[in-house]
């Protein structure tokens, strides 16, 4: 899996197909409706990171998507909510600043559930910051709906805008998938497709994601926490990558420290006797190795910082921190 910047046109690249499109596409949403799982589907690899814990993505993940006529690139957000700590705060901002550096939206809603206030509020969201852009208002997991089929719809559909608000060449369009099964994925990718500009290749069309290695690894470490965890310890924990050593060939040294907000988190990661510590690096382990392609010896530590979703200088040294915001792509 190669991870590059975005740069101008690769010269080996040049040659595209005439009417060649290559654009960026935000999927946001609110936590937990599917956006990784989405990502995740069109790449063919676990790129995001997904469990269903709320607020699992963090940063914004970037995929790419190559094919003969079309190259999209992904832009996974972290899920908008009401932040309560500075890095929810990081985390909707990430979601954000993705609108403006997008040529389309897939605005991705949870339909085995009611629309609540987070889905109009990114409604409104995108009816200010994304006006003149395509939306495509994407009904995930319509497999998970069963009675009141017709009203639930109407409900989201009421989200769209309306006249004098909607009007041409950008009125949302609606597609109803299932990201975990795959149905109408390819419809809507075809719909994506046809609303990027025309263009070169952006990125080697070998490229899956510009993530660096070492953050997918603390990602995967990340996500068996979450799903190994309960209550609200797994919220509060972050995964640095400490050490990285090629011993051979076949065999990656990586050592990696779980950090935990309060000293009573701390044994509950380790777990008695040191199995719950155990549970989650034999269960990372078994993806990071399917990932490398080669066995690894992964050694994991538990520290505790204080209150670190709440301290911005904390946030920054563990990688929360906002670049430079860049104007929009239009």
């Amino acid at each position: 899996m190669d991870a590059q910047e975005p740069s101008p046109v690769f010269p080996e690249y040049e040659e595209v197909p005439p009417g060649h499109r290559s654009g960026f596409v935000a999927i946001i949403g609110k936590p937990n409706v599917g956006k990784s799982t989405l990502l995740n589907a069109y790449l063919g690899a676990k790129i995001s990171i997904v469990s269903p814990k709320p607020q699992t993505t963090r940063h914004r993940i970037l995929g790419v998507l190559t094919r003969p006529d079309a190259q999209v690139i992904f832009m996974d957000t972290p899920g908008i909510h009401q932040p309560f700590h500075k890095l929810g705060e990081y985390m909707v901002e990430v979601a954000r600043r993705a609108i403006p550096d997008a040529d389309v939206i897939v605005f991705l809603v949870d339909v085995s559930q009611w629309p609540d206030d987070e889905d109009r509020m990114i409604a409104d969201l995108l009816k200010e910051k994304a006006a003149d852009k395509p939306v495509i208002l994407a009904l995930n997991k319509i497999d998970l709906l069963r009675s009141d089929r017709e009203s639930r719809l109407a409900a989201y559909r009421a989200l769209a805008p309306t006249p004098p608000d909607a009007e041409p060449p950008f009125p949302w369009e609606e597609v109803q998938i299932s990201a975990v099964r795959g149905d109408n994925l390819d419809l809507l990718l075809e719909r994506i497709v046809a609303h990027l500009p025309e263009g070169p290749r952006y990125y080697d069309p070998e490229t899956l994601t510009d993530q660096p290695l070492q953050m997918i690894v603390a990602e995967l470490i990340r996500e068996k926490a979450l799903l190994l965890l309960r209550e609200e310890v797994p919220h509060g924990i972050a995964v640095e990558i400490t050490d990285w050593v090629d011993r051979n060939p076949n065999l990656t040294y990586i050592a990696a420290t779980i950090y935990v907000e309060k000293e009573t988190h701390k044994p509950i990661v380790i777990g008695e006797n040191g199995q719950m510590l155990k549970r989650i690096g034999a269960a990372a382990r078994q993806e990071i190795e399917a990932l490398l392609g080669r066995s690894v010896y992964l050694e994991l530590w538990v520290k505790v910082r204080k209150n670190w979703r709440r301290d911005p200088e904390q946030l920054r040294r563990l990688g929360y921190a906002l670049p430079r915001e860049r104007k929009g792509r239009r």
